[in-house]
């Protein structure tokens, strides 16, 4: 080997080991991004793969299927005073979630005032939003499964296939939407007991006096809400 051979080798070696040094010790490829934001982005870009494909498959057993599809705003009619209103539970559904997008920013935006009691307060009122949306749709299942007969392999309004995409998709949200709540509460407990504050030991801390778990939750409940804008424009809408 020669002496400009030699030389490149251990030039291009010293450069491998640099990356990974830079990108272990976190200053230069995340420079000021914590990891656990840095890796909630890459999960929630995983996550859109999988609703898309979700979603995908959904409009392509629709378009594909023969038989007539269901019309979602007869099914998911609610009668109040012997009159049908289409999609009304579906509507304070969706108006529920959106609105604990806009109690989650609070949170976020308290969070970065380092002002505990109003960040809990917001964290726990996104918290019983999500809680909300779920008994509702738990509603919706029961609904649909005891008085409709809705199942995953067939139903009495027409194509088969509406049972399992719509269970599928809907349940894999309120899914989303469970695991959140569970953390918003897990988080506003940290904040209010002034684990972000001193940094205390323990799951989901951060440096002392940073509130950026709060930040991140609310990445995972935006992208939760954003999905459900999706699903009820196709899934409801179409």
């Amino acid at each position: 080997m020669t002496d400009s051979s030699a030389g490149q080798a251990a030039a291009q070696a010293e450069g491998m080991q640099g990356i990974v040094a830079d990108w272990s010790s976190d200053q230069r490829a995340f420079k000021n991004v914590p990891w656990g934001k840095a890796m909630m982005w890459i999960f929630l870009l995983s996550d859109t793969f999988i609703f898309s494909i979700f979603l995908l498959s959904y409009m392509t057993v629709r378009m594909s299927t023969t038989v007539p599809w269901p019309n979602p705003s007869e099914i998911f009619a609610l009668s109040f005073g012997g009159e049908p209103i289409p999609l009304i539970l579906i509507a304070i559904m969706t108006f529920i979630l959106i609105t604990s997008s806009g109690t989650m920013v609070l949170a976020v935006n308290y969070g970065y005032r380092q002002d505990r009691f109003r960040t809990m307060i917001f964290l726990l009122i996104t918290a019983a939003f999500g809680a909300t949306f779920v008994g509702m749709q738990a509603f919706e299942w029961t609904k649909l499964i005891v008085e409709e007969g809705v199942r995953p392999w067939g139903n009495p309004f027409g194509a088969a296939q509406f049972g399992s995409t719509f269970f599928m998709i809907t349940g894999f949200h309120g899914f989303h939407v469970s695991v959140g709540v569970i953390f918003l509460v897990i988080v506003a407990r940290k904040v209010w007991k002034g684990e972000f504050d001193n940094g205390t030991p323990g799951f989901f801390t951060s440096r002392p006096g940073r509130y950026e778990i709060v930040e991140t939750m609310g990445l995972y409940w935006h992208f939760v809400d954003l999905v459900w804008v999706f699903i009820f424009a196709f899934f409801y809408l179409w």
